[in-house]
């Protein structure tokens, strides 16, 4: 699944993977020192270190497997999720909540964002230099992040440092203190990157598209906020959003690594030991599938400095979980999703109009859309847009060969393992299926339900799913040369770049 999450939450998990790969090498090269001293104990690690990086599988269906699931409930209401999993060192911990850009408070787009990058900036007992040499000494990263739906909070310790970072995680929940020195400085710190984000056409037609497809609905605000509701953030701001929106009774925290499911409920107990506030129970908005209030329509955002322009194009798509998720995935990378698609072939092999094009489900609680993005320079703009509608109407009217959908199905079910390939990815698809409501066996039947995907049901996903009515069309670009390419495709709104810092 494809996303138009934006770039700090993208760096985020970047972050939290790179630390995970560093700590593993450190692992393997304990595994090597202890190679030279006892080299048949160092040939039976190097197999417990290999089944621990690859994905799990049952020897009898090849079916990938997760560890068994242990449950537990704190005092406060923390649910827990335990999976002990070695023999690697290493433990990654996942804390999450319905606690999202949706739930921003009117006029505060962003509030989410801005308060999950201010929860390490000091507690009762830390500062914020505190909490990262507490972090750093033991070989430890803490990270927090949001998308529209759900605040996380990425954990990853050495097993033997399990219930200090543990209790510094807790900490961090339970008792931040938003330092009013923090609050000024991030809040100077993101208006500077707005500034910033002018001069980066792609990031302001991701956000220009974004308002434009979803209007009023909260998966229309800004993720990260913008110029002017940013602006107005204030300590008593963050402090109630952190009482009000995040708490216990509304968290999920899954453990997955090297220690005992017994003690991982232990230490959460104490850890998060008197941890109050948030919602009873979690918030959620209503499923809806409707047509787009502005499709049909085309925005054109003026940049007159540009020579290429940036092109958007979507239309409805489905939640997260949806029963035309495995059909309308496969239709997806054999259309727009892979480097072999038609988009790719079309018009970047066969016209050479640009070096990338996809298309992409983006998929979250409530809703979902379906949407392509490229890029070209300004004289091709027009060509762009008609041949990429022309290839989607194309596998909307006549489905996918049965060759493609072959090929599509076995490249998602290859791909698919790297999800349960680390501690981290365990840590993060548990809480997934949990939040979103997959059911415990979505990765045991995710590459069942792949395959069993029909030439007949990648026809009805297309015809639901490949542009049914006409996309809302966003391009970004000079305005002098663009508008006059855009003639019939729609009513255009021309608007300056400006308006999205």
């Amino acid at each position: 699944m494809a996303s138009r999450k934006i770039a700090k939450v993208k760096n985020t998990v970047r972050k939290a993977a790179k630390a995970v790969r560093k700590q593993a090498t450190a692992a393997r090269k304990k595994v090597a020192q202890v190679k030279k001293a006892v080299p048949a104990r160092a040939k039976k690690l190097k197999k417990l270190v290999k089944a621990a990086t690859e994905p799990t599988k049952s020897a009898a269906t090849g079916e990938l497997k997760l560890p068994a699931l242990h449950e537990s409930t704190t005092s406060t209401g923390l649910r827990v999720i335990a999976a002990e999993r070695g023999p690697l060192p290493l433990v990654s911990v996942r804390l999450v909540m319905r606690a999202g850009g949706v739930w921003d408070p009117q006029g505060k787009d962003g509030l989410a964002d801005f308060t999950a990058r201010l929860l390490r900036r000091g507690t009762k007992h830390m500062d914020a230099d505190g909490i990262s040499e507490a972090i750093e000494f033991v070989g430890a990263s803490l990270y927090a992040g949001v998308n529209e739906d759900v605040l996380s909070v990425y954990l990853t310790t050495p097993a033997e440092h399990f219930s200090a970072m543990l209790d510094v995680l807790g900490q961090v929940m339970r008792e931040p203190t938003f330092p009013e020195k923090e609050v000024v400085d991030a809040r100077e710190r993101a208006l500077a990157q707005f500034a910033n984000d002018l001069d980066d056409p792609s990031s302001i037609a991701d956000r220009a598209f974004t308002r434009t497809i979803w209007g009023d609905h909260p998966y229309g605000r800004d993720l990260g906020g913008n110029k002017r509701t940013v602006s107005t953030f204030t300590r008593d701001d963050v402090v109630r959003f952190h009482a009000e929106c995040m708490g216990p009774r509304i968290s999920l925290l899954t453990v997955v690594g090297a220690i005992d499911p017994a003690t991982v409920a232990a230490e959460a107990e104490r850890a998060f030991a008197g941890w109050t506030g948030g919602p009873d129970a979690d918030p959620m908005l209503p499923r809806k599938q409707e047509p787009l209030a502005k499709a049909g329509t085309v925005l054109l955002v003026d940049k007159p400095d540009q020579t290429q322009s940036q092109v958007r194009l979507g239309g409805p798509g489905f939640w997260l979980g949806h029963e035309d998720y495995f059909p309308a995935t496969a239709m997806n990378i054999a259309l727009g999703g892979g480097f072999t698609s038609r988009l790719m072939n079309e018009i970047r092999v066969n016209r050479g109009l640009t070096y990338g094009v996809s298309s992409y489900f983006d998929t979250m609680s409530a809703g979902g859309i379906f949407a392509l993005s490229t890029f070209t320079k300004t004289a091709s703009t027009r060509e762009i847009i008609d041949v990429a509608l022309k290839e989607i109407h194309g596998v909307r009217d006549g489905g996918l060969k049965p060759r493609e959908l072959k090929d599509a199905q076995s490249y998602l079910a290859g791909l698919y393992p790297l999800r349960t390939e680390t501690n981290e990815s365990v840590a993060s698809v548990i809480g997934d299926m949990r939040m979103h409501g997959l059911g415990d066996d979505w990765v045991e039947k995710f590459r069942d339900r792949l395959r069993a995907v029909t030439p007949k049901d990648v026809a009805a996903a297309a015809k639901k799913y490949a542009f049914a009515d006409r996309p809302v069309i966003v391009v970004l670009g000079k305005a002098s040369e663009v508008k006059p390419l855009l003639e019939g495709l729609g009513p255009i709104t021309v608007v300056p770049a400006s308006d999205y810092e």
